[in-house]
């Protein structure tokens, strides 16, 4: 039962390759972010979204193979039997994941962080324009309406 196959450490280079994908889908939404190109960033959630099933999907397999052999299913049981198997390739590629998964939380944070400022302003935009820039002169009301009330005199000619 210790195949390559069944190991632990067989699908970590399915995983970082995975990773890698992911990380640069990241920077191409973190690009997007940054121009305002919000009209591609859908398809690339999507994209996204399929890339971290698959990288569950590989890392169940390893928390799998890990509980198989008698391991924690989790980073830690990983780390335990890399130290217990001493596999220098499964090691250093086990260490290529874990650097790539710290650039890959990262370049999230930025982009959550790059999101909230583009609500924020929208947010703020919606506000002037229901509130208006001074409290209580509203260009729209919430059903889309004009508020400006305009005021209509008539001419007195004498």
């Amino acid at each position: 039962m210790n195949s390559s196959a069944t190991t632990p450490a067989s699908s970590l280079k399915d995983e970082s390759q995975a990773a890698r994908v992911l990380i640069d889908l990241l920077k191409k939404e973190q690009a997007m972010l940054v121009a305002a190109e919000i009209e591609g960033l859908p398809a690339l959630t999507e994209e996204k979204a399929k890339i971290v099933s698959h990288l569950s999907e590989l890392a169940s397999r390893r928390h799998n193979a890990l509980a198989a052999a008698g391991f924690a299913p989790q980073e830690t049981g990983m780390q335990e039997w890399l130290k217990k198997n001493a596999i220098a390739a499964a090691s250093s590629a086990w260490k290529e994941l874990m650097d790539l998964a710290k650039s890959g939380r990262e370049l999230n944070r930025i982009n959550g962080m790059l999101i909230n400022k583009h609500l924020a302003r929208n947010q703020q935009a919606i506000n002037v324009l229901q509130v208006g820039p001074q409290e209580g002169h509203a260009f729209y009301g919430p059903n889309g309406q004009s508020t400006v009330k305009t005021t209509v005199r008539g001419l007195a000619i004498g």
